[in-house]
């Protein structure tokens, strides 16, 4: 599948057939046209053959777009008398399309009249497909296997990402061939488990007790290749796989050539002693991120930062968030990355509020947002938090649904479908298809239009003193290397500010590398610094004046 270049400007003549007045069909085709640059007309319901012939011939359009979703039966006769009254006006060469429910679709497809016939269970990549074509040309309907080219492709619907990683080899390659074959995700994320994160190529430090802990236990490049074989059907989704905590570099390496690998997931501050996923010191690991995202720049390969939501997992002020997330986009501009994923996780910490939430994600999006420039662009993801799911089933497809809306709000290139049953097991194959045509249905609602939450004064409120603050926190930070322009890119200086608690966060007590001693507290839906006496709120002037003076 491509882009429509061609189409620009083609026409599309668009009517309910009969007595039908089912309508969504047919304008949710419409629309993903216009996106695409046709023209469109929807004569409206109930249109009979006489008046769409009579609008043809006065229109003359390029494509005529019909719908009928009531009996086969009826629609067989009106089909009939479509052909004959096609035939003596002389239309019988035009491009038809057809939409309805899968019987009368059937009918439709037997009729010989439709060059395309589409029913309830085509995908939006096969209706994309379809509009890039040319009159008889055969439609591939395979999409772009470049990122960008598959981001612009399907606008402006986002694409869809899932992680997934079973403790079974030969399972992860079954799953990953069901989900392809689905059609419905643009990326699998592999999840490969700790000993291929840490050890890929030193299998003596290999535990085997640990194999499959916590994703796929991927021992050499050819069961990588292999995984990538898996995709290769269905609408042949991109592939992409987390970096590993030990030979970085070597393992990015391998990741490219065996998978593809769509783009680099990448730390900044941690996979280190500081979340204890590997035994590098702070300042070494952030030197060595930022290697790394200089290779994958040079490769002209995106990279994703796995960095703000790290700190909100662990209760760290929503402020150290949006700082964080503003110094990993920062850093990878600087290491030479010019496609940038930045990474938005809603529901975290839990307890965060849906106008909190928004808030705190545009605050790091209007941060992150000044870095763009010529060779340096950013491309919005979002997922659902991790640890917002409850566990009965039931109630997580609930959260999934509802965190899914408060996404859209961003008008993200990217959503990461999270499965519902992400609190009680790692999803299989058949919950990752179900997880992700729930999110996919709350996707198609809310494209029609949403309120504009960011006029709401709280948020507004929220999002401006976050900003504020943020850049306070920021010049904290430069002031620890008063002479360096380049402080907030110095893995020294920013070691440094972990270190001093200017970066903090509850759960890194005791962490030899941080400071550990912010206190925070869920407050209206935000999580913010308190006073560790007296439990109340503090601003962040307040917290920097205690630790710096």
């Amino acid at each position: 599948m491509r882009m429509n270049t061609k189409s620009a400007g083609t026409f599309i003549l668009a009517a309910t057939l009969g007595d039908c007045v089912h309508v969504a069909g047919i304008l949710n085709f419409l629309r993903l046209a216009e996106a695409q640059g046709y023209r469109t007309h929807f004569m409206g319901t109930r249109t009979s053959t006489d008046e769409l012939v009579e609008a043809a011939l006065e229109s003359d359009p390029d494509i005529i777009a019909l719908s009928f979703r009531l009996s086969p039966e009826v629609a067989e006769g009106l089909l009939n008398d479509l052909a004959d009254a096609l035939r003596e006006a002389g239309l019988e060469d035009k491009r038809l399309v057809f939409g309805g429910t899968a019987p009368v679709c059937r009918v439709a497809q037997q009729s010989g009249l439709f060059e395309r016939v589409f029913d309830g269970a085509s995908s939006v990549d096969e209706i994309l497909a379809f509009l890039g074509a040319e009159a008889g040309e055969d439609v591939d309907i395979r999409p772009p296997q470049d990122l960008i080219e598959r981001i612009k492709a399907r606008a402006p619907h986002p694409i869809i990402r899932h992680h997934y990683g079973r403790p079974s080899l030969d399972e992860t390659v079954s799953g990953i061939a069901h989900i392809a074959e689905s059609g419905l995700v643009d990326v699998i994320s592999i999840g490969p488990d700790q000993n291929a994160q840490a050890a890929f190529f030193r299998p003596d430090e290999q535990d085997p007790r640990q194999d499959g802990a916590g994703g796929v236990p991927v021992r050499t490049p050819g069961d990588l290749s292999r995984l990538y074989d898996a995709t290769r059907r269905g609408n042949h989704p991109l592939l992409r796989c987390y970096s590993g905590t030990q030979d970085v570099e070597r393992f990015a390496g391998v990741l490219l050539e065996t998978i593809r690998n769509a783009w680099a997931a990448v730390p900044l501050f941690w996979y280190n002693i500081l979340d204890g996923r590997g035994p590098r010191e702070v300042e070494v690991s952030i030197a060595e991120s930022r290697d790394l995202m200089r290779w994958h720049g040079e490769r002209g390969v995106p990279v994703e930062v796995n960095e703000a939501h790290h700190w909100s997992l662990r209760d760290a002020p929503d402020v150290v968030a949006v700082v964080a997330a503003y110094l990993a986009a920062l850093n990878a501009r600087d290491a030479g990355v010019q496609d940038y994923i930045a990474q938005l996780m809603f529901n975290t910490p839990p307890g965060t509020s849906f106008a909190m939430d928004v808030a705190k994600m545009r605050a790091k999006l209007d941060l992150i947002e000044t870095l763009e420039r010529p060779g340096f662009r950013v491309w919005r993801q979002v997922r659902t938090g991790l640890f917002s799911f409850p566990a009965d089933p039931d109630m997580a497809r609930g959260q999934l649904a509802y965190s899914t809306v408060a996404q859209m709000a961003m008008r993200p290139h990217i959503v990461h479908v999270v499965s519902y049953t992400e609190a009680d097991h790692a999803a299989n194959a058949e919950e990752v298809v179900e997880s992700v045509k729930i999110a996919r249905q709350v996707i198609r609602e809310t494209l029609f239009g949403l309120p504009d939450v960011f006029g709401d004064a709280r948020v507004r409120e929220r999002r401006d003193s976050l900003v504020a603050d943020a850049r306070r926190l920021l010049d904290a930070i430069r002031a620890l290397a008063p002479q360096q322009e380049d402080a907030l890119t110095d893995p020294v200086v920013l070691a440094r500010a972990v270190k001093l608690g200017l970066l903090d966060a509850p759960q890194l007590r005791g962490n030899p590398a941080a400071s550990g001693e912010v206190q925070t507290r869920m407050i209206e839906g935000a999580c913010v610094a308190v006073d560790p006496d007296s439990g109340r709120p503090i601003d962040e002037a307040t917290r920097l004046q205690r630790l710096i003076g």
